[in-house]
């Protein structure tokens, strides 16, 4: 019984205990790595990279449902993808329009290790 104890305190103090902003990290980093490797959330982002666009416009151009659409965004800008570029106002409604907040994205593997790299969305709706 001694030994075993002995051998867990020696395992766990091999390994580097994290800590709450390292797991938070590496949570988030997951997270986006995964979102990027889903194949709507890629064609979403894709879309609203140079211009800005709401929901129902995306929907119709990747000819995916609306809700689909909405769930993505949503996930997206949880993510900080995406953001809320502007307002516009249609019949007295007040739409969303929504852009990539990243243009460029890495993922690269290093000493048992991956690492995500996202680059600024430089595009502005007004250079097209």
């Amino acid at each position: 019984m001694m030994q075993s104890k002995l051998k867990k305190s020696s395992v766990r103090g091999a390994l580097p205990k994290p800590n709450v902003l390292q797991l938070s990290e590496y949570d988030i980093t997951q997270k986006i790595m995964e979102s990027l490797t889903n194949a709507c959330h890629r064609s979403v982002l894709f879309s609203i990279t140079k211009d800005s666009k709401d929901a129902p416009r995306i929907a119709e151009e990747l000819n995916i449902s609306l809700s689909a659409v909405y769930k993505t965004l949503s996930k997206l800008e949880e993510l900080t993808l995406v953001e809320i570029d502007k307002f516009d106002f249609v019949e007295g409604k007040k739409i969303k329009l929504y852009k990539s907040r990243i243009g460029r994205a890495e993922i690269t593997f290093e000493n048992n290790d991956a690492t995500l790299h996202l680059f600024p969305n430089r595009s502005t709706s007004d250079n097209n």
